[in-house]
C-alpha cells in the first residue's frame, strides 16, 4: 500500500514508534484514528508525497508502535504524551516545524500537539472531530448511542480489554462496520492490517487506556487551556462527514472557533472515515492548504 515509503522506528523514552516517510517538499505529518493504523492513509499519502515530505506514524498503542505500560492516571496514553511522540518522530526525520493532517484519535493528538508546541505546528487539518472537552460535556442520548465505545472503553479494567481481546477482529469490524457505509469503504488489505494490529498483545489494553486518558487527564489539560484563555494560533481547517455522528450532534465550526483563532471548514458528503471514503477530496483540500 505504501510503495516507495521507507520504514523507520523511532525510540522515545523506551517506546518504539513505527513510522514511514516518502516524498519531497514541505513536511506533513499524518496521524490515524481508532481502531486503525497508519494504513488508513493508503489512498491519500502516495498522492500527497508528490507535493510534500509525508511522514506517517502509528500512535503508541496502535499499529506496530509499542504498547506502553499502564499507570493510575493513564498519563502514558494521554494525548500530551502522544504529541511528544509525534514531535520526536518528526525530529528524527529532520523536521522541527511541519503541517499536520489527522483523523479521529489522531486529530485529538494533533490538537494537543498544536496547543503544547505551537512553534512546531504550522497548519492543522482535522477530520471528523469536535473538541474532546465539548463532546464529553455536551453528550446527548443520540451521541451516546452512536459512540457507545467512548463509554464502554473507559470502564475499569479488566472487563473492556478482556472483551476486546477475546475477539479483536469482531471488535474492529463491529466498531468500523456500524458507521454510515458499513465496511464497504475499506480496502481488504487495509482492513486486514487493522485486524492484525488489533490482535497484537497489549492492543486491547492500550485502546482502553487511550480512551480512559481522554475522559480523564486529557480533559484536565483541555480545561487548563480554557481557563488560561489559550487558543490555537495556527490556521485550522476542519471537515466532518455529512452522514456521520459528529456533525449531527455538534456545531463543529462554532466549537472549534472557541478553541482556535483561525478556523474554516465544512461537511463533506461521506461518513466518519473521510480519508477512505473521499480520498480525492482530502487530497484536493490538503494540497493548497499545506502548500506554503
Amino acid at each position: 500500500m505504501f510503495k516507495g515509503f521507507q520504514s523507520r522506528t523511532v525510540l522515545r523514552e523506551g517506546v518504539p514508534l513505527n513510522s514511514r516517510v516518502a516524498g519531497e517538499g514541505p513536511p506533513l505529518l499524518l496521524l490515524h484514528g481508532h481502531p486503525q493504523t497508519l494504513a488508513m492513509w493508503h489512498r491519500v499519502a502516495p498522492a500527497l508525497a508528490g507535493c510534500f515530505t509525508v511522514v506517517l506514524m502509528d500512535l503508541r498503542g496502535y499499529g506496530d508502535s509499542a504498547r506502553p505500560a499502564t499507570d493510575a492516571d493513564h498519563r502514558a496514553h494521554s494525548k500530551r504524551e502522544m504529541a511528544l511522540d509525534a514531535l520526536a518522530v518528526m525530529a528524527q526525520h529532520g523536521f522541527d516545524h511541519f503541517g499536520v493532517l489527522a483523523h479521529d484519535r489522531g486529530a485529538r493528538v494533533a490538537h494537543r500537539l498544536a496547543a503544547d508546541h505551537p512553534q512546531a505546528v504550522q497548519r492543522l487539518m482535522l477530520l471528523d472531530i469536535a473538541p474532546t472537552l465539548a463532546m464529553y460535556g455536551q453528550t446527548s442520548e443520540d451521541f451516546a448511542r452512536a459512540y457507545w465505545h467512548w463509554f464502554f472503553l473507559i470502564q475499569p479494567p479488566p472487563l473492556p480489554e478482556a472483551l476486546i481481546a477475546s475477539d479483536p477482529v469482531r471488535y474492529v469490524r463491529s466498531v468500523m462496520g456500524s458507521r454510515h457505509a458499513g465496511l464497504a469503504p475499506f480496502d481488504p488489505a487495509a482492513l486486514a492490517e487493522y485486524e492484525r494490529c488489533a490482535a497484537l498483545p497489549g492492543t486491547a489494553t492500550s485502546i482502553c487506556e487511550d480512551y480512559r486518558a481522554s475522559a480523564g487527564i486529557d480533559l484536565e489539560h483541555d480545561r487548563a487551556d480554557v481557563v488560561a484563555g489559550h487558543r490555537l494560533m495556527q490556521p485550522l481547517r476542519v471537515f466532518w462527514g455529512e452522514y456521520g455522528t459528529v456533525g449531527r450532534c455538534f456545531d463543529v465550526l462554532s466549537l472549534w472557533r472557541e478553541r482556535a483563532h483561525q478556523v474554516t471548514g465544512q461537511a463533506l458528503p461521506c461518513g466518519h472515515y473521510i480519508a477512505e471514503e473521499l480520498p480525492e477530496r482530502v487530497i484536493a483540500e490538503a494540497v493548497p492548504f499545506f502548500t506554503p
